[in-house]
């Protein structure tokens, strides 16, 4: 697939349609940063939308990805079949990502723990404990951090209260309460703050 080719034929179904960026962005309940990145080829639209977008756009799936219309009399509804294909091995992934980032979790908090029990049990200079210490903390930071981002990337988040599932920021999964996957965040559709459950699919 030619990415660059399916981005100029997006910019030009969008301006057929008279919206902007921003207009198109709202009514997918995505950034218009993703729109642009979609429309100067430097990504494709995530498989969960790609229906949603044809359907904005007046345009096939199969058309979307050939990067423009293509007439044919028998449409051929292989390439939706392919999309869900496509959703299902994304959810598959997103489920195998989030068992990943209990293992990341478990070996951070191993990396963090055990420098600390030596440095208790062990007799030796409080420099050398220090430095101990922190040999682990760092590590297990970073390890944590980045579990936190395969939790955010990974599936959606679903509002409490009117069910809008998102994908949120890394800044508002990091710094979120949380008990387990469940975080207290602010839903960029109705606004309201409530206690959202990580699912895995966009519908």
């Amino acid at each position: 697939m030619d990415q660059k080719k399916t981005g100029k034929f997006i910019a030009e179904c969008r301006k057929s349609a008279n919206l902007t960026q921003l207009q198109l962005a709202e009514k997918l309940n995505i950034t218009d940063r993703a729109v642009s990145k979609w429309e100067t080829g430097k990504s494709l639209p995530d498989s969960s939308i790609m229906l949603e977008l044809c359907s904005i756009l007046k345009i096939t799936v199969n058309d979307l990805l050939s990067g423009e219309v293509i007439q044919t009399e028998n449409y051929n509804k292989e390439i939706e079949n392919k999309l869900i294909e496509m959703i299902k091995e994304k959810e598959e992934s997103d489920r195998r990502l989030l068992l990943f980032e209990w293992v990341i979790g478990i070996l951070s908090l191993i990396v963090l723990f055990v420098p600390i029990v030596i440095g208790v049990l062990l007799p030796m200079e409080e420099w050398q404990r220090t430095v101990l210490v922190l040999s682990g903390f760092v590590p297990a930071f970073a390890g944590i951090c980045f579990a936190v981002r395969i939790e955010q990337i990974a599936g959606y988040y679903e509002c409490k209260y009117c069910k809008h599932r998102y994908v949120p920021t890394y800044k508002a999964v990091n710094l979120a309460p949380h008990i387990g996957r469940t975080r207290k965040m602010k839903c960029p559709k109705c606004g309201k703050r409530s206690w959202q459950k990580k699912v895995l699919s966009k519908e």
